[in-house]
């Protein structure tokens, strides 16, 4: 049917089918800014203007819209004539991955044409109905109400940071610099994987397990192989029938694969059966509903703690998967650390206390979902267009299921929509790709929401059993921890966060005996991910939570217990060197002390920990302390390039993903201060047709120090080289030259441009000035945080409300505070909301009940609580310029510290579990009644 309708102003005629969407009509139309997040309405990244009315176009038909006026993010304003609202976001840096930015601008124009004067809590309630996962919600409120100030005429404030300072000096590096990308994100134009279409695309579709834990016997695709306009069905028939792994492994370490394109034996919910690809995507769902399959349904392992028993079914039982631990007893892996005498500890210890803690799965949602584009471009060669963090990987990966050279393979990186962590391993290139090369033609494959919530890539669920020796003073004598975590369905990235960050948490607290057991386990649950690099939430909310009760049992300060034993700089962190390096790693620096400070004051720690009184309504106040390192190995290497533009710019190559964490911005500061030229001179474009060949991290962290040294390493020749050429035209030694601002000057004042160096260079000399270098970083900085919480809890319905959270972090050098608090208040969101609401559920079959963003509540702008950080400075000499990374640490500790204020709201009622929900504190609330 033929459709008449407005959008952004101009008056357009379109063919559209009855069951088609608004949201598919205006991504088919050209307009990518409209985003599809959810399907249901829920996320807000589809919204768009109505007749001047914010509505999700995901859940209207586009038939619906017919005569009406659309409006997208493109009606507010260009790169040559932004909107106050984009130029707002832009400055406070309030679009991060830009995902879900066009939404909430459109949602914040609205609210401002209505009211030009709104108060912060009408701003969230505007905003309340797009969810974001990578902002916290702070800056884009910020960013609105600085808008509606800017457009009412009022002078606005410069922005300012908490940041607590070191001396030194100041340039490129240390300033508020907007990410590279927020242009692109505030005004649509930002690319991400499934804003393409090329010509003759077809669609894919994936047909996935009801059952936990079954044997294929039999398979049937003639009727959906009949079916007009779709030109191809794969089972495990036609696919190879070679293991491999979803996640990376450095080629010195023994590799676990157990995965297979697909596979005769489904073993979770929504495992992969069967893959079709049709013209359309009504047609490719088609196709998959007409398959039938004859399951043969075995037991399913669902229990961590029953995983490993002789009657447990075997979750692998296949012969040619390698590199599993114990096959027979469901391991994945086994891992162990241990120095001095744990047991000889603990029978000198005073007092020896025990605790069992659980972390439940949680989804990381992130807004975009997983979608790959796959193709043959002129030479015939396979491009693999993916919203991922690893492409070096994938390429690597799909060479050997496809047996063609990664020469052949080209992976186009694209930007990534809150997907921090999820990014970083195969999901459905090894799917889209085997369907390209059936069709010769290119084909999309994307994931809907529930199937999101199926294929996992949730955080790990822990049991954590914790023993501690302690005497009476409070000195920790031996410190045993055991950790028991399902890695799913397969190995992934539980198995690598064990193996190289093994003892992050325990190290916190050093001492003369200590251990650490580690088993990952399958069970018949979706394979899980991971979130903010080599974290571990899951170890640092049972440690924290577990320092309090020592220090109830001890009848001491919960904050003087952690003084007494906590890291201090020059001591060695403990258990490194026999997790796999070569030499245990040392604190260069710490400002803990500091940290925690804030937290002490701002909290009143003395005046209001352990004063609620009885009543319905209690307050309690409760930290936690957390640190990261990123493990050193030898895999860490990475790359970096830097070319002489004959403009006078540089831009820079590497393999870093613009995925919102601000990576790629910080390391374009770091270039500009080790030439000494502005920000702007300097570029660095989204990784090329196959990224950067050893580019080894994906995390903040990674790219910090390890992209970070190969790019400094690059500068370093890249200023030699321009110096040279700049003596030869001013015939000087270079040595008496200076670079700055552009200009090369000379001891005479005698100057030449760096644009005239390029020239000079290219077209007198005849070269074209490059630097490449890599970097093999085996030193880390080590990261601190200490971060609070104040809350009341209602003893009648056990509903918590935060009233206060706090996050110090210590940040080494200060590189951006924009950046750096945008990293901070992104990982105390996601950790608050793990403390309070998130937990994927499945029943006793193991069948997914958490399917999507109605039954999985995740915050929004109007129900988050507001959340202070603070940016403490320390001088390290291990991080270039002494930078920390912030952004894992900064989700590590948020958690225990709202278990801890509870647990003091309640009268030091002991917390084991994750998250607090309404029934759990009425339980907890009614087990401290019964002691009293």
């Amino acid at each position: 049917m033929e459709l008449e309708v407005s959008i952004n102003g101009v008056i357009t005629s379109q063919e559209i089918t009855p069951n088609e969407s608004l949201v598919a009509l205006l991504r088919r139309a050209g307009y990518n800014s409209v985003k599809a997040g959810c399907e249901t309405g829920e996320c807000g990244a589809c919204t768009v203007l109505v007749d001047g009315v914010p509505r999700p176009s995901c859940v209207m038909l586009a038939a619906q819209s017919g005569g009406c006026a659309i409006s997208t993010t493109e009606s507010l304003g260009n790169a040559r004539n932004l909107h106050p609202l984009q130029q707002a976001f832009i400055e406070v840096g309030a679009a991060p991955c830009g995902f879900c930015a066009p939404g909430m601008l459109l949602s914040a124009h609205t609210l401002l044409k209505r009211n030009p004067s709104p108060t912060e809590s009408e701003v969230r309630d505007a905003l309340s109905g797009n969810l974001c996962r990578c902002s916290g919600y702070t800056k884009p409120v910020q960013a609105v109400l600085r808008a509606a100030a800017l457009m009412r005429g009022q002078h606005v404030e410069a922005l300012s940071y908490n940041v607590v300072q070191q001396p030194g000096e100041k340039r490129a590096v240390a300033q508020a610099v907007s990410d590279l990308d927020a242009l692109k994100l505030v005004t649509g134009k930002a690319v991400f994987a499934a804003d393409a279409t090329p010509q003759g695309m077809l669609y894919g579709a994936i047909l996935t397990s009801p059952h936990a834990h079954a044997v294929i016997r039999d398979i049937d695709v003639s009727q959906a192989r009949a079916l007009p306009g779709v030109h191809a069905v794969l089972t495990y028939h036609d696919t190879p029938r070679t293991s491999y792994a979803s996640v990376a492994y450095s080629p010195l370490e023994k590799e676990l694969r157990d995965r297979y394109v697909l596979d005769y034996l489904v073993r979770y919910a929504g495992d992969r059966v069967a893959v079709a690809a049709a013209e359309t995507p009504e047609l490719a769902e088609e196709a998959i509903r007409l398959i039938h399959v004859d399951y043969d349904v075995l037991p399913p392992v669902l229990d961590l703690r029953t995983a490993t028993e002789q009657s447990a079914p075997d979750v692998h039982p296949e012969s040619e998967s390698l590199g599993i631990y114990d096959a027979k007893r469901n391991i994945a892996a086994r891992l162990r650390s241990e120095r001095g005498n744990v047991e000889r500890g603990f029978a000198g210890a005073d007092l020896v206390v025990e605790g069992e803690y659980l972390v439940p799965l949680t989804q990381q949602v992130p807004l975009e979902k997983h979608a790959t584009i796959t193709y043959f471009d002129d030479n015939d060669d396979l491009v693999v267009r993916t919203n991922t963090q690893a492409p070096v990987h994938i390429q690597g990966t799909l060479s050997r299921l496809l047996n063609v050279p990664s020469s052949r393979i080209h992976v186009l990186q694209t930007h990534a929509g809150g997907g921090e962590g999820v990014t970083q391993e195969v999901v459905l290139e090894d799917l889209c790709a085997l369907l390209t090369i059936a069709t010769n033609r290119p084909v999309m494959l994307t994931q809907s929401r529930k199937a999101e919530f199926e294929s996992g890539r949730a955080r790990a669920q822990y049991v954590v059993r914790l023993k501690t020796g302690v005497q009476h003073d409070g000195t920790i004598i031996a410190n045993q921890m055991v950790l028991l975590t399902s890695t799913g369905a397969y190995g992934s990235h539980p198995l690598i966060g064990q193996k190289q960050a093994i003892g992050a948490a325990l190290a916190l607290y050093p001492c003369p005996n200590m251990r650490l057991v580690s088993e990952v386990l399958y069970t018949n649950l979706p394979p899980v991910g991971v979130d903010y690099g080599l974290s571990a939430p899951q170890e640092f909310f049972a440690l924290e939570c577990h320092m309090d009760e020592i220090a109830r049992r001890l009848k001491m300060d919960a904050l003087a217990l952690r003084r007494k034993n906590w890291l201090k700089p020059g001591a060695e962190l403990p258990l490194t060197q026999q997790a796999g390096n070569d030499r245990a790693a040392t604190v260069a620096s710490s400002a803990l002390e500091e940290c925690v400070h804030i937290v002490e004051e701002k909290l009143n720690w003395h005046g209001q920990r352990g004063s609620s009184a009885n009543g319905r309504l209690r307050r309690g106040v409760g930290l936690a302390l957390a640190m990261y390192r990123y493990p050193a190995a030898q895999a860490h290497t990475g790359g970096a390039a830097i070319k002489l533009k004959t403009d006078g710019t540089f831009e820079v190559s590497t393999g870093v993903s613009h995925n919102g964490d601000g990576s790629a911005t910080l390391l374009t500061q770091m270039v500009a201060e080790a030439l000494n030229i502005p920000v702007a001179d300097v570029f660095l474009p989204m990784a090329g047709r196959d990224g950067f060949a050893f580019e080894a991290g994906s995390s903040a962290s990674a790219t910090l120090y390890v992209s970070g040294e190969a790019v400094l390493k690059a500068a370093e020749q890249m200023l030699r080289q321009v110096l040279a050429v700049a003596g030869r035209m001013l015939n000087v030694r270079p040595e008496s030259l200076e670079m700055h601002a552009g200009l090369i000057v000379a001891a005479d004042d005698e100057r030449v441009t760096v644009q005239q160096v390029a020239t000079h260079a290219l077209y007198v000399e005849g070269r074209y000035l490059m630097a490449t270098a890599s970097a093999n970083v085996q030193r880390m900085p080590t990261t601190f945080a200490a971060q609070g919480v104040e809350v009341e809890v209602d003893c009648e319905t056990g509903m918590l409300r935060v009233l206060k959270a706090l996050s110090a972090v210590d940040v080494g050098r200060s590189l951006n505070p924009m950046l750096l608090e945008a990293q901070i208040l992104r990982g105390a969101a996601l950790s608050l909301g793990t403390g309070l609401f998130e937990e994927v559920l499945y029943d006793q079959k193991g069948a997914l009940l958490s399917r999507d963003l109605r039954d999985y509540h995740i915050y929004n702008a109007l129900d988050i609580p507001a959340i202070q950080a603070f940016l403490v400075e320390s001088t390290d000499p291990v991080a270039p310029f002494g930078a920390k990374a912030v952004l894992e640490v900064a989700g590590n500790s948020m958690a225990p510290a709202l278990a801890n204020a509870v647990s003091d709201a309640l009268g030091g009622v002991s917390i084991s579990q994750i998250p607090l929900t309404p029934e759990r504190v009425l339980k907890l609330v009614h087990a401290q009644n019964n002691k009293q």
